[in-house]
């Protein structure tokens, strides 16, 4: 496979493909002989990373449900035996389980991979890599796919050692869980800190089915209700995604159904999640951030939490009136605000938690991990204390202010150069909010307007798509008829650009 071909799967850092037939004018380019190839240069690239020879390397491989999870794995790891890597074969496994295969003990692997495209379609998949920094970075994917560029499919053994990691990663989760629940409550309850509480989960037929049977019910919780559980890659109950409508009905209506305390759903690799309160309110988005700030506030006054662009003005107030923590809207994509939370602990300012709106969230004290079970951990450890307590999960975040009116509008960019003209647009939109006298927050990408008059409160953000040419526009208004002002001024500031279209 030539260069260009390979680099077609980047996505950001991670790669993602079309793996089999089934969508009408989707046409297969992450075959098995791709997955072959760039598992050969994924091991070149690891050995001079750690500075160890090829045949001293050891690699995990792990998959999610996807239909072509068990063929692409095979086919990676036909790639690295060929090249004299020790492969040890995960089977169904989480991303963050792959990566805590580089940290546990028991396992110490050099690197790894997950077969995975997280939420989307049944058509599609991909690769995630990781080292014992963490998740490979842009640039080192664009290296691995240069070098995969012009080798050959070869037939190592695509048969390798067995190593149940989930039972490893979940029997960590368990002890986590034992930790942090008061040791009274511990006692009391025989060792099965979870007794007494209901908690229902949706795995959307991905690879969380675990987190019930393996960490859960072992705990005692009560889960009866929860549902689709069973790896099915075809996905046949909604998409294994906390952010789709459908599949938050579906985990809404499984807490109603069964009075639980707490819902959780999963994505498909498990890296995101999102909650349910009792009495159906979702908690995702501003209020997912906002909850597990709130757990963490106690033990990390003052610090400094780090979310994606698109977060409101809502969340800011919470975080720095109600629980005196700092608020640093960095942007989008979960490298970026992993990172950021990476070099603020370094210069020596306390971040304990980077998170985006999508779910995604990682804690400093969980090596930088998105990790969307370790998060539902911590919920699930501060729902047991809260009820100890004679309290609901629900106080917690009971003075975030809720969500009234809220759009996005993305903008298509109808031209070859849209990067250039993307920053054409917003730096015009900036000139004319400025001109207007009009309040624009730092942002760290695109122009951002908050609105605090009397005759309209709320806030929009207009940035350019990471990887698509595509213009977003978020609009949040506070009062009921608020984001329709405030979308009528992006309207007018973007007046005149004739390649923009919705």
């Amino acid at each position: 496979m030539q260069s260009k071909e390979l680099l077609k799967l980047q996505n950001g850092s991670d790669i993602r493909g079309v793996a089999c037939e089934g969508i009408e004018g989707e046409n297969v380019n992450l075959t098995p002989l791709a997955s072959n190839i760039i598992a050969q240069s994924f091991a070149s690239w690891l050995s001079k990373k750690c500075g160890k020879s090829v045949e001293s390397l050891t690699v995990g491989i792990g998959r999610d449900s996807r239909i072509t999870g068990e063929a692409l794995a095979k086919a990676a790891m036909a790639g690295l035996s060929s090249c004299g890597v020790k492969v040890v074969d995960c089977g169904m496994a989480t991303t963050p389980a792959m990566f805590m295969s580089i940290v546990f003990p028991e396992t110490k692997f050099d690197g790894s991979i997950m077969i995975t495209a997280s939420h989307l379609p049944f058509n599609r998949n991909g690769l995630k890599f990781f080292d014992n920094d963490g998740g490979l970075e842009h640039e080192d994917i664009t290296a691995v796919l240069e070098g995969a560029a012009g080798l050959t499919e070869k037939s190592g053994t695509s048969e390798a050692q067995k190593f149940d990691l989930i039972s490893l990663y979940a029997n960590h989760l368990v002890k986590t869980i034992k930790n942090g629940i008061k040791t009274d409550i511990v006692q009391s309850r025989n060792e099965k800190p979870l007794s007494g509480l209901k908690i229902v989960v949706d795995a959307g037929n991905g690879a969380g089915g675990f987190f019930v049977s393996k960490i859960l019910d072992i705990l005692g919780a009560d889960t009866k209700g929860s549902q689709f559980l069973e790896p099915d890659g075809m996905f046949p109950n909604h998409i294994p995604n906390p952010e789709n409508a459908k599949a938050m009905e579906a985990i809404q209506s499984a807490v109603l159904k069964n009075k639980a305390d707490l819902g959780l759903i999963f994505d498909t690799d498990v890296d995101r999640m999102s909650a349910v309160l009792p009495d159906g309110t979702e908690v995702n988005r501003d209020a997912i951030i906002a909850l597990v700030a709130a757990i963490l506030a106690p033990e990390y006054p003052n610090s400094t939490i780090i979310t994606d662009s698109v977060t409101s003005d809502r969340l800011t107030r919470f975080l720095e009136k109600e629980l005196g923590l700092k608020h640093h809207c960095f942007k989008r994509g979960y490298k970026n605000v992993i990172n950021e939370c990476k070099r603020l602990n370094k210069e020596g300012i306390v971040s304990p938690l980077a998170m985006e709106t999508s779910g995604h969230g990682a804690l400093k004290d969980n090596f930088y991990l998105d990790d969307g079970a370790f998060l539902a951990v911590k919920i699930v450890i501060a729902l047991a204390n809260a009820k100890a307590q004679g309290k609901a999960l629900a106080s917690l975040i009971e003075k975030l202010d809720p969500l009234v009116e809220a759009d996005e509008i993305r903008y298509k960019i109808n031209c070859e150069d849209f990067g250039s003209y993307g920053d054409k647009v917003l730096a015009e939109f900036k000139a004319r909010a400025e001109k207007a006298g009009m309040i624009m927050p730092k942002s760290y990408e695109g122009v951002r307007i908050s609105f605090q008059s009397e005759d309209k409160k709320g806030w929009l953000l207009l940035r350019k798509s990471l990887h698509d040419p595509v213009m977003p526009l978020n609009v949040e208004g506070e009062r009921p008829g608020d984001a329709k002002k405030i979308l009528q001024v992006a309207q007018e500031l973007l007046a005149g650009f004739d390649k923009l279209s919705k």
